[in-house]
């Protein structure tokens, strides 16, 4: 049975995410003490207690997603024995993707910590609070096609494009908030329900381009070696394990689309991959993997119940 881990995104912070991890075990307590030593901050004590609204501010809720991750993955190889090298292939979604880079050793934890909340901040800087929007469009009648032709209305008063392909029925746009509004009312009118979400910034956009040549200048610094399994790209979809391509495609990815429902389908499909393991908080990949790829088993790995079981049933 093949194997992918899943890293989450932004959206899956909740205050005391890790906390029974760290109460369990050492090696995620180790986790989160480098994550703290490596920003200088007590992100960690942030996490266990909140209050929410500073954990979901994006500068910090990267780097504490990311932690919650490297602490199952820790967890598992020096706890249970189940090195990554378990997983066939990584993949993580949109912040995710650095999760599993610094998993499969191909980014230092330190360093990852470090661009994250570097990336936080810079995609807030980008754009002004409020000139930005997000939508989600969500429907059984929405896809690709139906989203880039609401992108397109959009379009016609300012910056609006398609940025998350989640899955069937579930498609992200970004960008002015003008156009998003306006591209709002076009999916509307073709049948999708769309739901504005609560973000601080457009992300996966090109009005992100300034966060993107920050992000270029911080990584150009950043030493980059191949991972221990191959990571399955936001920008391509596709396996890469050549460190020059991912310090390329990290920069893309600021501006560019998530392709997340291409990147299962592949996973299942060419990658063969029949089972789903997400690392880190909450269980929305989960949820997205059976609805991409119905046949696949998939487990979210929060709990040290969950990594009791899941290590139990690779033996």
């Amino acid at each position: 049975m093949s194997l992918a881990f899943l890293f989450p995104g932004q959206g899956s912070q909740a205050v005391g995410m890790g906390a029974e991890l760290a109460e369990a075990f050492a090696a995620a307590r180790e986790v989160f003490q480098e994550v703290d030593d490596a920003l200088g901050q007590k992100l960690s004590r942030l996490m266990r207690e909140g209050p929410e609204g500073d954990l979901t501010l994006t500068e910090n809720a990267q780097p504490a997603l990311m932690a919650v991750s490297l602490a199952v993955v820790r967890t598992l190889e020096r706890e249970f024995g189940v090195p990554i090298e378990k997983a066939a292939f990584v993949a993580g979604h949109s912040l995710g993707e650095y999760s599993a880079l610094a998993a499969t050793g191909a980014i230092s934890l330190a360093d990852t910590a470090r661009l994250l909340k570097l990336r936080g901040q810079a995609m807030q800087r980008a754009v002004p609070v409020g000139e930005g929007a997000m939508a989600s469009l969500i429907g059984p009648k929405t896809d690709v096609a139906l989203a880039e032709a609401a992108a397109a209305a959009g379009s016609e008063v300012g910056i609006c494009v398609v940025a998350n392909d989640n899955n069937q029925g579930n498609v992200v746009i970004s960008g002015a908030k003008a156009a998003v509004d306006r591209a709002i009312e076009k999916a509307k009118e073709l049948g999708a329900r769309a739901i504005p979400l609560n973000v601080s910034a457009p992300f996966h956009c090109p009005l992100m381009q300034p966060a993107a040549d920050e992000m270029a200048e911080a990584l150009a610094r950043t030493t980059i070696v191949a991972p221990r399994a191959p990571l399955v790209a936001n920008v391509t979809a596709r396996p890469t394990l050549d460190p020059e391509e991912i310090r390329r495609l990290l920069v893309e990815q600021v501006t560019g689309r998530v392709r997340w429902r291409e990147s299962m389908d592949w996973l299942a499909t060419t990658g063969g991959v029949s089972r789903f393991a997400e690392a880190g908080s909450g269980k929305v990949l989960s949820g997205m993997a059976k609805r991409i790829a119905p046949d696949a088993e998939a487990t979210p790995l929060n709990t040290p119940a969950d990594l009791e079981a899941f290590a139990s049933s690779l033996k």
